[in-house]
């Protein structure tokens, strides 16, 4: 039976548009989005960077456009997601290594150790000159050591021999006054204790053997997250807004990086190995952030419970109880005082030392702030090789080319509310010890000054697009792979070269330890857009999405004759992938 539809609500067909008119023309596609799109689709930046090019040699000149290199989608789509596609293939390759992904130093040549043992004499002679006052020899030793350190650098040793030496009353590399305040290293008896042990020179996990003889060596995957601040519903906002700490949020999301790299410093310990690491931070619905992990190697599930619990950050901050100062009565610049005072009494804030101070003199002060994780910890085994290996990388990577307060989208009045009190409260809390926030509570941050805006602060911790997250979100320890961004890059270009039988020209270079010396043949300079030799910016688009679409065709009829006649490898590293749009 069908029911009857009720007068007037019928559905109402729309007029087609007549040909000719404004609303019709305004529907038609426009040309230079349509530029925009084709660009993104093979991968074109849509932002380059005109770079002139000069040739030393025969003085020609040309412009070149290099990519923005931006990791924002919001910004360059293009080069966000080659820069994603990076990230995962450097995560790939490290973490499911079964060998250190460093080899060890190469031993010294007689030379390099003449250079250090001639060093070692001038150190000599320089102490033996500054015990008998000739300060004339001092300098013209100074002058020596700066030379053979020269000739050490490039002999092929990294590093510096010795820390250099500073004239009285010319260090300009400490800026305190004072010694170094130093705090108990005591732990909290709140925190659980965790054993000690001394950390091996390991990056590899633990290699398991299966009752048929096979080996297998899994890794693992982590998510870490901060504690409660409140009951939440499921769009993340709270269930009572009023009681919600939105102080302790904001704190927690300031300092988190701190705490990740307590958390990692305990777990080696704990282990007793170099544990490497590889993953983002990006904020959850409850916009507090969160990060996931893939982790080489594994480790049992308590233990990283365990620490998770016993890792914690004290900041030796002074109080921030009471908000002295509001947007409507400010602390004034005094120019004669050099200092921040009180507008109605004219007396000077306090000082960062000397309220530092008084936290040293007080035996029963407490840190301004403990941040802490959450009881949740989520981590599971991965098998190398496997679909949920690649999807876990995938989820690691999901938010890389999202600003932080773009991963989540605000649909609701409710979760519009909550952001703008975090926010609010984001503003006013200080993110360091020269934040200008500090003159809201009455101190005066470390080298103020007459420029600071007291609850202004550009850091940014306190932008809304951040959600406090003013650090790296991509965090990768060391020794994951082995190499950088740049050693990826040009991996995964040699792989594309030999594919297609490209092959580099290497006359002109000169290989020497450790370095590699190519003459200096071009001059780069940035160019203005309206250079007369700077064409416009669609004409610039439509020549590289060409160039693309050729290097495109190429590359697919490379991979068809290796398909057809396979080759033994192709790449440069052994295990590299590409899919040819890194180029």
């Amino acid at each position: 039976m069908t029911i009857p539809t009720l007068p007037g609500l019928e559905p109402v067909t729309p007029e087609p548009l007549r040909p000719g008119s404004r609303a019709a023309r305004m529907a038609l596609p426009r040309s230079i989005d349509v530029l925009r799109d084709i660009a993104t689709e093979y991968g074109v930046c849509i932002r380059p960077l005109p770079m002139r090019r000069t040739d030393l040699d025969t003085g020609l000149t040309e412009v070149i456009d290099l990519p923005c290199g931006a990791t924002r989608e919001d910004n360059c789509p293009p080069c966000a997601k080659k820069n994603r596609r990076l990230r995962q293939a450097q995560i790939r390759e490290g973490w499911h290594r079964s060998d250190e992904p460093l080899p060890p130093p190469e031993p010294a040549t007689e030379e390099q150790k003449a250079l250090i043992v001639l060093r070692a004499h001038y150190e000599f002679a320089r102490d033996e000159a500054v015990r008998s006052s000739q300060w004339d020899q001092v300098a013209d030793l100074d002058e020596a050591i700066q030379e053979v350190e020269e000739a050490i650098v490039a002999e092929g040793l990294r590093g510096r021999v010795g820390p250099p030496h500073h004239v009285d009353g010319d260090d300009q590399a400490d800026d305190d006054n004072g010694p170094r305040r130093k705090r108990s290293t005591r732990r909290r008896q709140d925190a659980p204790d965790l054993p000690r042990r001394k950390v091996e020179a390991r990056t590899v996990g633990k290699t398991y053997k299966a009752p048929d003889g096979s080996t297998y060596q899994p890794s693992m995957w982590l998510t870490l997250t901060l504690d409660s601040y409140g009951p939440v519903l499921s769009d993340g906002t709270p269930v009572n807004p009023d009681r919600y700490d939105y102080r302790r949020a904001a704190w927690d999301a300031v300092h988190f990086p701190r705490l990740l790299d307590r958390f990692w410093q305990n777990l080696r310990r704990c282990e007793g190995w170099n544990v490497q690491y590889a993953g983002c931070v990006e904020p959850q619905r409850r916009l507090a952030p969160h990060a996931h992990f893939a982790i080489r190697g594994t480790i049992p599930r308590d233990i990283l419970r365990t620490v998770a619990a016993a890792t914690y950050h004290q900041v030796w901050w002074p109080s921030v109880d009471v908000q002295v100062y509001h947007r409507n009565r400010l602390p004034i610049w005094d120019e004669q005082a050099s200092a921040w005072v009180d507008p109605d009494t004219r007396q000077p804030l306090t000082t960062w030392t000397e309220a530092l101070d008084t936290i040293d003199q007080d035996e029963e002060a407490e840190p301004v702030h403990v941040v802490r994780f959450g009881a949740q910890v989520d981590a599971r085994g991965v098998m190398p090789g496997t679909a949920d290996a690649e999807r876990t990388i995938r989820y690691v990577t999901k938010y890389i080319t999202k600003a932080t307060g773009d991963c989540h989208k605000i649909t609701t009045d409710r979760q519009q509310r909550h952001l703008d009190r975090l926010w609010r409260q984001l503003q006013i809390t200080p993110c360091t010890d020269r934040c200008p926030n500090w003159l809201l509570y009455g101190v005066q941050p470390k080298k103020a000054h007459a420029k600071l805006k007291p609850g202004r602060c550009k850091g940014k911790v306190h932008q809304r697009e951040t959600l406090g997250i003013g650090g790296r979100r991509i965090l990768v320890s060391r020794d994951w792979s082995g190499k950088t961004l740049a050693d990826h890059k040009y991996d995964a270009r040699a792989w594309v070269k030999a594919l297609l039988g490209v092959t580099t020209d290497l006359a002109g270079v000169e290989h020497a330890q450790g370095a590699t010396v190519e003459r200096v043949r071009h001059a780069w300079e940035l160019a203005r857009p309206h250079d007369p030799d700077v064409t416009p910016l669609a004409h610039r688009l439509m020549r590289s999405i060409s160039e693309r679409a050729r290097w495109r065709s190429e590359l697919l009829a490379a991979k068809d004759r290796a398909a057809q006649q396979p080759i033994s490898d192709l790449s440069a590293t052994g295990n590299a992938t590409t899919t040819g749009e890194e180029l």
